[in-house]
Order: C-alpha cells, then structure tokens, then sequence
C-alpha cells in the first residue's frame, strides 16, 4: 500500500476518503428514514381453547366418567389451513389445560381439528384474520363420535 500512496497525489487521496465518508452518511440516512430495504411485517397470535365433547361418557373401571387430560388434547392436534383449506401452515396441540397459542404473519386461516381415517371426530372449521400485532381468539370444539 506503501507504493500506492506514493503514486496517488495527498490531494487525490483525501477526496477519495471524502467520497467514501458522504457514502456511508448517505447509507446511513437512507436506513434510518426508511427508504432502506422494508422489514418484514410482525406477526399476529391465534390463541383458544379445545373443547373435548364425548358423545357418550367413557367411564373408568369403578364406574366413575374419564376425566379430559393432556393425552386427550394430544389426540386431537388442530391445523391451520391457508383460507382455501389446501395448504396446512402448522399444527397446534392444546396444552393441559385445553390452550393454544401460535404465531401466524397476517393473513386469512381457516382453523380445524386433524381428521382421522378410523375416527368419527366432528368439528366445524373456522375461519378466521391474524392482524399484525395483535392476537384473534378462536376456541373450537370437537365432538369425538364415541358411541
């Protein structure tokens, strides 16, 4: 470098490094008004309660009905679909206590239990709107066709 400073004229040089300065203030300015690249928008919630419906009670083996517990919540994983319900976005299970939560960019959804081929389970889907920010609830109930 030694040799190129010696080549380029002082004055030559310190316009280059003056250049270079408006640059950086210039990218600099450019990112704090805005007219940097667009972050992404945030995100919004879904958040609700399962409700686990037995059309007829199971009972135990003293004759007392089976509680609802987490491995029944487990059994029925909801999905969100895109809103023309052919695309899955993710898979959500209810926790102990029957709640859920996920986050989902904004967007249109439709909100449903995942049905089983054997299975009897009835639920009716749900459609619904993440906005940016903020959180929309929607509890769903599935109905498990026990009989």
């Amino acid at each position: 470098m030694g040799g190129v400073a010696k080549a380029i004229p002082p004055i030559l040089f310190a316009g280059v490094t003056s250049v270079l300065k408006c640059l950086i203030v210039g990218g600099l300015f450019l990112a704090l008004t805005g007219l940097a690249p667009i972050k992404a928008v945030p995100s919004g919630f879904l958040e609700g309660h399962l409700k686990i419906i037995l059309s007829r009670e199971v009972e135990l083996a003293d004759g007392t009905p089976a509680p609802v517990t987490a491995e029944n919540y487990a059994e029925y994983p909801l999905i969100v679909l895109s809103q023309d319900r052919k695309t899955e976005v993710t898979r959500v299970t209810a926790d102990r206590n029957g709640n859920y939560r996920v986050e989902l960019p904004p967007g249109d959804y439709v909100l449903d239990v995942q049905r089983r081929p054997r299975g009897r389970v009835r639920a009716t889907p749900q459609p619904f709107t993440v906005v940016s920010g903020q959180t929309i609830r929607v509890d769903m109930s599935v109905d498990t066709g026990i009989r």
